[in-house]
């Protein structure tokens, strides 16, 4: 009965997002307005990670028998597996490579950025304690 009342909670929120959607008329999905919601009123701590647990591990168990109907429902779409099928796949696959390409070239740039910017504040502090020191005599 827990887990059915926790998986029931989830539901009621992924209605509300969408209602929420439909209310204000703007074309997104209410069901991640849903788990936006969750992720709000988690973080806020407004409900506890216990009230929805056991559902939640349930739903994820059990989560490969929600793919079966999408996955069936390609066989209605021959022209999927066909030759449009495959540069689709194509398509998909080169745009992911790009774009890990490109998110690690982004993050390289951007490390070597700060470290520059490190080292230009490291290297005039050590200049002037060199120059105090031998102005003391002491090097």
């Amino acid at each position: 009965m827990k887990i059915l009342s926790q998986v029931a909670f989830l539901y009621v929120l992924s209605e509300c997002g969408k209602l929420l959607m439909g209310a204000l008329h703007i074309k997104f999905p209410g069901s991640i307005v849903g788990l936006i919601l969750l992720f709000v009123l988690l973080a806020t701590k407004i409900i506890p990670e216990s009230w929805i647990s056991s559902g939640a591990e349930t739903l994820l168990a059990y989560m490969t028998l929600f793919f079966i109907p999408v996955t069936v429902g390609i066989v209605d779409y021959p022209e999927l597996i066909s030759w449009q099928g495959l540069i689709i796949i194509g398509i998909i696959l080169v745009s992911t490579i790009l774009s890990i390409v490109a998110s690690g070239r982004a993050t390289q740039l951007v490390e070597n950025h700060i470290e520059k910017q490190s080292e230009n504040l490291v290297e005039p502090i050590v200049e002037t304690t060199i120059e105090k020191i031998q102005q003391k005599g002491e090097l």
